[in-house]
């Protein structure tokens, strides 16, 4: 309709005022929704016009609405310097239905990104440490980003940047080799590694010697030394076992686990591409570049004692990812408290000579995760794992059901979905830089601004489909049954998600995606609850079944976008 609408406003303006200086294919871009639906279905603002042809912008809509002449389309009223259009609805609603029905499971997906890549780190957990709610949204945005850039065409590359690096690492193999044995972490996982990282403090705090040992271990790592690497790699494989049931849970993959440690051979050349360009200094022993003219800290390269740093690994890394993936656009999904560090890394960057570090560099930054109102705190003992958090949605979720759905043949299922569904929602319904509080009796309501409200109204489409009469839907539709102001809103919410599939990748947004999939789910119970779906008038009920079926599509490609699974019954 965007662009029927753009061409009468073309072919109007060509007639009226052929001498005005506007691109036809501006046109659908300056449209606008009118914020009441009185108002119309898009208004064209005149006001840029009126520069160019020198005249008031009412007078330019009034002659515009004379000259535009197409009812089978839209009807044209003159509104002060806007042109507003009302949709002819009975075609609106035809297109519109035709245009999914053509389209099933890809409605809003394109090949606007064909031939492009996008590297996305995100998630980025420890190694040896629990996997933890404050975990939950860089892996849920990051995932979603993933699933709405590959919709739209592009190769997106999921990079798991391992924390795998550091001291403490050789603090875990001291504690090993004294207190710990090859079963003990097999059987307790990433919690028999956190275990025996606690022992190593207290008991480092009896004898400080621990520390050095701790040190000489992390050197052998350092070097490559056999029996370090074979202990060290034992405790990534059980990270990784042990995250990999939180991510198989939230539908959650990677192509790439390169850690910290890939980089160890990479950050040389690194300090020597900064030395050979001058942008290395000395500050009290350490190696710096100096970042004041652009009015940040100094960014730190090398400590006193020669070691790298964060910053000297991600400079190698995001240098590795453009030499191996050629990427068109890197994104770092990371919390804002991390806005400085990637500034100071894009700027050096492109100090170094790298000028798509200033344009396809990005951090997408998020707020910070509390859970029922309490912050987290490792160092206060105040953690919240992701693994159990999942394990209580899933059990609350089944207790639910077999109040509201007592009957439901395959109850664990369907709960597991609607669980995790709820947990992975409650981090993408608003805007990623908002905080978000975990709170138990919103995340599971059926009756709110949910995962479960939405999947709910997915099985509501389902199971109107399923008892719609055999045959029903394929009689011939009458669209007038669509015209009433509930269908039409419906209709307007679907035609619009493609806008908002698209929006959600320019903005790196999956919340866009969210609300969008929400405003359908609402809609259509509006409409469910307004209109007799299997009505009377054969012609009548097929426009509404067709309808309903659309909006299950669209429901559950929304979901997928955002990492949700859609249950034909709840």
């Amino acid at each position: 309709m965007r662009s029927q609408i753009a061409a009468l406003v073309s072919k109007g303006l060509a007639k009226a005022y052929p001498n005005a200086e506007i691109r036809a294919g501006d046109i659908g871009g300056m449209l606008e929704i009118p914020p009441e639906k009185s108002m119309g279905d898009f208004a064209f603002p005149c006001f840029k016009l009126s520069k160019t042809l020198r005249m008031n912008p009412a007078v330019i809509a009034k002659t515009l609405s004379e000259t535009i002449d197409d009812p089978a389309t839209a009807r044209v009223e003159c509104a002060g310097g806007y042109l507003n259009f009302f949709f002819n609805r009975e075609n609106f609603a035809r297109q519109t239905v035709e245009a999914v029905l053509a389209k099933p499971g890809s409605w809003g997906a394109s090949d606007a990104g064909k031939g492009r890549t996008v590297c996305m780190d995100y998630s980025s957990i420890n190694i040896a440490k629990r996997f933890h709610i404050g975990h939950l949204s860089t892996t849920v945005i990051g995932s979603s980003l993933m699933r709405i850039y590959r919709f739209l065409g592009w190769n997106a590359v999921g990079i798991n940047h391992l924390g795998d690096w550091g001291t403490q690492f050789g603090k875990m193999i001291a504690a090993y080799k004294h207190w710990g044995t090859k079963e003990m972490v097999e059987q307790g996982g990433v919690s028999a590694l956190s275990d025996l990282y606690v022992r190593f403090h207290q008991e480092a705090e009896k004898d400080p010697s621990l520390e050095d040992e701790g040190r000489a271990w992390f050197k052998k790592i350092e070097d490559d030394d056999p029996e370090a690497m074979e202990i060290f790699s034992f405790f990534r494989e059980m990270t990784l076992k042990d995250a990999k049931k939180v991510y198989d849970e939230l539908g959650v993959s990677f192509d790439s686990y390169a850690g910290e440690s890939f980089y160890k051979d990479k950050t040389g050349p690194v300090v020597a591409a900064l030395e050979e360009k001058g942008l290395l200094k000395e500050s009290d022993g350490a190696r710096i570049v100096d970042l004041e003219a652009y009015d940040m800290p100094p960014c730190l390269i090398l400590k006193q004692d020669g070691a790298t740093l964060y910053a000297t690994r991600d400079l190698a890394a995001a240098l590795y990812r453009k030499e191996t993936y050629h990427f068109d656009r890197c994104l770092y999904i990371v919390a804002y408290q991390q806005s400085l560090h990637f500034r100071q890394i894009f700027k050096v960057l492109e100090l170094m000579g790298y000028p798509w570090a200033s344009s396809e560099l990005k951090h997408v930054a998020f707020g910070m995760v509390s859970y029922e109102g309490r912050s987290l705190s490792t160092r206060q003992g105040y953690v919240v794992y992701l693994e159990d958090v999942l394990a209580k949605a899933k059990e609350k979720a089944l207790d639910i059901i077999r109040e509201k759905s007592p009957n439901l043949e395959n109850k664990e299922d369907v709960a597991r979905q609607v669980g995790v569904g709820a947990v992975v929602y409650s981090a993408l319904q608003n805007g990623r830089i908002k905080d978000v509080d975990f709170q138990w009796d919103r995340v599971l309501n059926f009756d709110g601004e949910t995962g479960p409200y939405v999947q709910y109204t997915y099985a509501r489409c389902s199971s109107v489909l399923r008892k719609a009469p055999e045959g029903a839907a394929d009689n011939a539709p009458d669209y007038k049954g669509l015209c009433d102001d509930d269908s039409q809103y419906l209709l307007r919410l679907i035609s619009l998600f493609p806008e908002a599939v698209s929006d959600a990748c320019d903005k790196d947004e999956p919340s866009i995606v969210t609300r969008a999939v929400t405003d359908i789910a609402k809609a259509y119970n509006k409409f469910y609850y307004e209109n007799r779906i299997l009505d009377d008038d054969p012609a009548v009920a097929a426009a509404r079944l067709k309808l309903t079926d659309i909006t299950r599509d669209v429901i559950k490609t929304g979901l997928y976008l955002i990492g949700l699974e859609a249950p034909e019954r709840m």
